[in-house]
């Protein structure tokens, strides 16, 4: 598999991690999740994000999930794996095993707690230098969870001083006008042009789009909306893409929620045969009977109305 570079576009999917109801791993529902996924088109997946269950895995699980899930991939599209730690030390350890399986790059956040703009940018230089030199790097912007911020200016630091960092993976919110701001001005100074995945659920997509958005690297349990939203959109037809997205925006918000978002995810994946099961590892939340009632009555709904 080719390593990531900067040209990065389309939709990296955000891949769930399949449990059984007792809290094992459920492999066999790894490889029905690829095909899942690549059976509607997308351009890359994501391995071992927050939405993926990371923290809850074991460091030998996580290679055993980047391991089944490359096999069943098999050189098809590019897989990044993201590699985040407290600590240095086991972050560039997993970082070489799911390069030496055959991961197309790494998707690193911040440290929490960083403050600053010399803080991100040293510590974002002690990973490149703990990283083999061939390792492509998505930077992980998620300020709601880090709690590290990452201003426009430091970002075209990083990019002149950090060759491999290859793609901005765009979670800041409101993120729209710093988007503008990125692409704007790196290309008043000719700079390297980095491609920009977007988080944050995909619910700001389309203006993000719009805004010099290269795709979205983003979970949602209708991967085949992100595909064909960002299609639409660099076909030129953006008010279809718009139509299109607006059909599934109620689901995607029941998605986006606090807390309750990967639950849902999970059962809507698990409705479209893609998992054994919709099980969390704990901790994690629980959907209601209320909760699954609303979400049988927005699948109708949608369902009506991609009939019409």
């Amino acid at each position: 598999m080719s390593r990531l570079t900067e040209s990065a576009r389309g939709v990296f999917v955000i891949a769930a991690t399949p449990f059984t109801p007792d809290g094992s791993l459920d492999l066999p529902s790894v490889d029905r999740l690829v095909d899942f996924y690549l059976g509607h088109r997308v351009h890359g997946l994501t391995l071992l994000g927050i939405m993926g269950e990371a923290p809850k895995l074991t460091a030998e699980e996580s290679l055993q999930v980047v391991r089944r899930t490359l096999g069943r991939v098999a050189g098809r599209v590019p897989v990044v794996v993201g590699v985040s730690s407290p600590g240095l030390a086991p972050l560039a350890a997993l970082a070489a095993a799911v390069m030496d399986a055959g991961a197309a790059g790494v998707m690193v956040a911040p440290a929490a707690g960083l403050r600053g703009d010399e803080a991100l940018f040293e510590y974002m230089a002690s990973v490149f230098r703990v990283l083999d030199p061939a390792t492509p790097v998505v930077y992980q912007d998620y300020p709601q969870s880090t709690g590290v911020y990452l201003p426009a200016s430091l970002f075209h630091r990083m990019v002149d001083a950090f060759p491999r960092l290859a793609v901005l993976k765009h979670e800041d919110a409101p993120g729209l006008a710093k988007l503008t701001q990125i692409r704007q001005e790196a290309q008043r100074d000719g700079r390297r042009r980095v491609s920009v995945l977007v988080g944050n659920g995909a619910l700001y997509y389309p203006q993000e789009l719009a805004r010099g958005a290269d795709g979205a690297m983003s979970g949602f349990a209708y991967p085949e909306m992100l595909v064909e939203v960002y299609e639409r959109f660099t076909a030129g037809d953006v008010d279809a893409a718009e139509d299109v997205f607006d059909a599934y925006l109620p689901l995607l918000r029941m998605e986006h929620q606090p807390g309750a978002g990967l639950a849902v995810r999970k059962m809507l994946l698990h409705r479209r045969g893609a998992i054994a099961s919709p099980a969390l590892r704990a901790p994690g939340a629980r959907l209601g009977v209320d909760d699954q009632r609303e979400i049988e009555r927005l699948v109708a709904r949608l369902e009506r109305r991609l009939k019409g």
